[in-house]
């Protein structure tokens, strides 16, 4: 007689609802797709994120901009520092990385814009000054007139004692686009100053703090 039970098997791994990926996956994703627009293959460490968000003042209602906001270590750390004070807008053009910014920080202002329209952003939004401008672009990689453009677009929204923050890595230091962004900081700028080396980030780098945007 011929056993009509069915047999329990286990559940097909093609049929299992697919997980989303983490950040180091994800990031490397986009970095293939568009190297230009991220500059590094891995999400920036903790360490990186809390010298950058530094100057985000521990009091009052400040206004916070993020530009290029990727996986959003940036974006976790400006949200703790803020702990539900101001507002934080949190730029980033990838479509993909600022879907995953809205889900996972619904706090920030996610806007999936280039930031090189910063004025009219923060004007869609009632807004004509920021008080602090973080930035995780790979400002190293962009060419002369794209570095140019972010600067003024960063500069024209600062308030007149407003900081600007923003990293490249140890190895960039050389080259000459990193030497060329460091010099229209200091034309930008009334006071650019380098942290110390962080170490503890892959690969090892350090921020400039920049105040005071010239008019």
């Amino acid at each position: 007689m011929t056993n009509m039970t069915p047999q329990r098997t286990g559940r097909c791994r093609l049929c299992r609802p697919s997980q989303e990926p983490n950040d180091y996956t994800l990031f490397l994703r986009q970095w293939v797709r568009s190297p230009a627009r991220l500059g590094a293959i891995v999400p920036s460490s903790r360490h990186l994120a809390e010298a950058v968000c530094a100057p985000v003042p521990e009091r009052g209602e400040p206004v916070v901009v993020e530009l290029g906001a990727g996986t959003g270590p940036f974006t976790a750390e400006i949200q703790r520092r803020l702990g539900g004070r101001g507002r934080h807008l949190a730029v980033e053009i990838d479509p993909l990385l600022a879907r995953r910014l809205r889900d996972r920080h619904p706090g920030a202002e996610v806007i999936q814009r280039d930031a090189v329209h910063l004025r009219h952003l923060l004007a869609e939004r009632g807004m004509e000054r920021a008080d602090v401008v973080v930035s995780g672009l790979p400002w190293a990689l962009f060419p002369p007139a794209t570095q140019h453009r972010l600067l003024d677009a960063t500069a024209a929204v600062l308030a007149p004692a407003g900081a600007f923050t923003a990293f490249t890595y140890l190895h960039a230091v050389p080259l000459t686009p990193a030497r060329r962004f460091r010099d229209l900081l200091a034309d930008r700028f009334e006071e650019v100053v380098p942290s110390r080396t962080i170490w503890r980030n892959t690969p090892p780098a350090f921020v400039l703090h920049a105040r005071r945007p010239r008019t």
